[in-house]
């Protein structure tokens, strides 16, 4: 799985979440939950479908890892090797 499709697969779920919110203006820095305004209700359910989505499971002291949009798609790669 190559970073653009992860990408592309957080965006759709991040849209899901947050429709009224540009996702594709993240940059790779930004905290995703801070920059999108989600709340940790939705930002768990953005967990989750990424979970399913991607066959991984992230546990939820891995939470704190995951914040920006670089270090997501860091962890996912790490978790699909």
């Amino acid at each position: 799985m190559t970073e653009d499709e992860i990408k592309k697969i957080i965006f759709q779920l991040l849209k899901n979440i947050a429709p009224d919110m540009e996702p594709e203006k993240l940059k790779p820095t930004d905290n995703i939950r801070q920059t999108l305004m989600i709340d940790s209700f939705d930002y768990l359910q953005f967990i989750v479908g990424l979970d399913e989505a991607l066959d991984i499971e992230t546990p939820e002291e891995d939470y704190g890892r995951i914040q920006t949009l670089q270090d997501l798609k860091k962890y996912i790669l790490e978790m699909k090797i």
